[in-house]
């Protein structure tokens, strides 16, 4: 069912599991990072790394330890696809070349995922499983530890410290992602996605030749990389594959499982912070844009004009029938206003104005909801300019959770909005002014323009959607947006920790009769105007050149 009430009916069931699932599971991940206990099974894993999880880690310790476990993860998982040719369960696929492993490698540790290669033709059994899907798991992980990092800045009281990296990894993994994604694994293998190592099979014919296809574990690797906002598809076609999502409830399950922990995450912050109206303030901003944008872009691709638009019921194209406009619509919007990347359709066969639906949507930010973690801790960044903003109109002295919001604290929440413009902008504009990059465009014109837009917008913003159309494989695409990966993950990050860090070793403050109330629906519109001026200006030149120009010309 392909029609506007079909997209109603689908958001209004999403909203409704999102709702029963929000209470539980935030009240979960408050308990699950307030815990003081650690589980055996945690404790033999401390051990074998050598941590102390009882530790208190102050800001630079736990930035050292978070780039230090994913520079361990990227060297490992870039010497795994390099020996993949001499390995067992390869499927007789050669080893990776070495700007594609590199860029494979950066790609999921950095929670991006971004594929420059057809996975059933490239990755064997234990790439894809020992690989690909734990840093599935880990990269989520540390995503949640920042999150949670910063929210110990703001609840904390002249201790400076953050908590233990290494406990608040493992719980996230040991108690949130696993159960999590053997409960989503079950559901999609009811669904009839595939869960095998089965080898290469030949089926059917296609112009004269059998196709080949492999299978996989495919299941488990699913429903972690929605479930972790990963978005890496076992397969090329991604979430429209088959093996992958083959039916409308899959593809609404999958999409239910991208917003879950990121919305949830706000109740976990509000239960943290001794105040779920705080929680439900930032939910409130974040449902509003997501709420937003899923409008626009099912209006935009219901409402297009022509014999082609209305025979078909709307732009169809580079759609599933299975799906519709409606199902390819809402899984658009959440895979792009997250970190997921996952995609069940070719975002550049979508309108003009819906491609910069799905560019605005990353450039934002991804944080309604955001990634795992990232989304939070994006938000709370922009509470934080929020505040600030308002102190100056009023003329005081701004205040987040009883936390003064001074030079040094806005220096590095500005910090932190500059970083991925400035990747993303300055990446754009050497691939254009250069000859041999801009030749990997399919298109030319403002379409041409999106292309590399959209690719480094995804690299920067560690979401690993694709626009398509783009020959990717090559050594600038995979270095640069290796690059762009690596920067635009781990600097954030930096500034996030030391945000944290700076807000700690204060004392709280108490509330006065001129201290900004944050916990009410006033500020939390503040706190959307504020996201689409701060940081929605500053690509709008951008998108003028590209998606607003080929929307306008249609």
């Amino acid at each position: 069912m392909s029609s506007p009430l079909a997209g109603i009916l689908q958001l209004l069931a999403l909203l409704a599991a999102l709702a029963l699932a929000h209470r539980p599971l935030g009240d979960h991940l408050a308990r699950v990072y307030s815990s003081g206990k650690h589980y055996r099974p945690e404790r033999w894993i401390y051990r074998a790394i050598g941590a102390d999880p009882s530790a208190g880690m102050r800001w630079p310790a736990y930035l050292r330890a978070v780039l230090a476990f994913s520079a361990v993860g990227v060297l490992l998982l870039h010497l795994l696809q390099r020996a993949q040719g001499a390995l067992p369960g390869s499927l007789g696929f050669a080893s990776i070349d070495p700007d594609q492993a590199f860029n494979t490698a950066v790609s999921f540790v950095t929670n991006t995922n971004w594929q420059s290669y057809y996975g059933e033709q490239a990755m064997g059994h234990l790439v894809q499983t020992g690989g690909l899907a734990v840093q599935n798991f880990v990269s989520a992980a540390v995503g949640m530890a920042v999150a949670v990092a910063l929210v110990r800045g703001f609840t904390g009281s002249r201790t400076g410290e953050l908590g233990n990296f290494w406990a608040d990894l493992v719980r996230g993994i040991t108690r949130v992602l696993l159960p999590l994604s053997v409960a989503g694994a079950l559901v999609l293998v009811a669904c009839g996605v595939i869960q095998n190592f089965s080898g290469i099979h030949a089926v059917g014919q296609f112009s004269g030749d059998a196709q080949q296809w492999n299978g996989g574990a495919v299941a488990s690797q699913e429903a972690i990389k929605e479930l972790g906002t990963n978005g890496g598809g076992y397969f090329n076609a991604n979430a429209a594959h088959p093996f992958e999502n083959p039916t409308p409830f899959s593809n609404l399950f999958e999409i239910f499982l991208i917003l879950l922990i990121p919305f949830s995450m706000t109740r976990a912050f509000g239960r943290m912070a001794g105040s779920l109206r705080q929680g439900y303030a930032v939910l409130g901003a974040m449902a509003v844009i997501w709420l937003a944008f899923t409008a626009l872009m099912m209006w935009t691709e219901f409402a297009g004009r022509g014999p082609a638009f209305e025979a078909a019921g709307g732009a169809m194209e580079g759609k599933e029938t299975r799906f519709g406009i409606a199902g390819s619509s809402l899984f658009a919007v959440a895979t792009t206003l997250t970190s997921t990347g996952a995609v069940n359709s070719f975002h550049s066969s979508y309108t003009g104005f819906g491609g910069g639906i799905t560019l605005l949507g990353m450039q934002l930010g991804e944080i309604a909801p955001g990634g795992v973690g990232s989304g939070l801790y994006g938000m709370l960044i922009m509470a934080v300019v929020a505040v600030f903003v308002a102190g100056l109109l009023v003329g005081r002295t701004p205040e987040y959770l009883g936390k003064k919001i001074g030079t040094r604290q806005i220096t590095y929440a500005a910090c932190y909005l500059l970083v991925t413009p400035a990747l993303v902008l300055g990446f754009t504009g050497l691939a254009l002014a250069l000859p041999g990059p801009a030749e990997s465009m399919t298109h030319s014109g403002p379409h041409g323009f999106s292309e590399i837009l959209y690719a480094y917008t995804s690299a920067a913003n560690n979401n690993g959607s694709a626009f398509a159309g783009l020959n990717a494989d090559t050594p600038w695409f995979n270095t640069t947006t290796g690059i762009a990966m690596l920067l635009g993950r781990f600097l954030p990050m930096v500034f996030v920790l030391a945000l944290a860090g700076s807000l700690a070793e204060q004392r709280p403050v108490p509330a006065t009769a001129g201290t900004l109330r944050t916990d009410k629906p006033l500020y939390s519109g503040l706190l959307v105007a504020t996201i689409l001026i701060v940081t929605g200006l500053t690509y709008f030149p951008a998108l003028a050149l590209g998606p607003l120009a080929e929307g306008l010309a249609s």
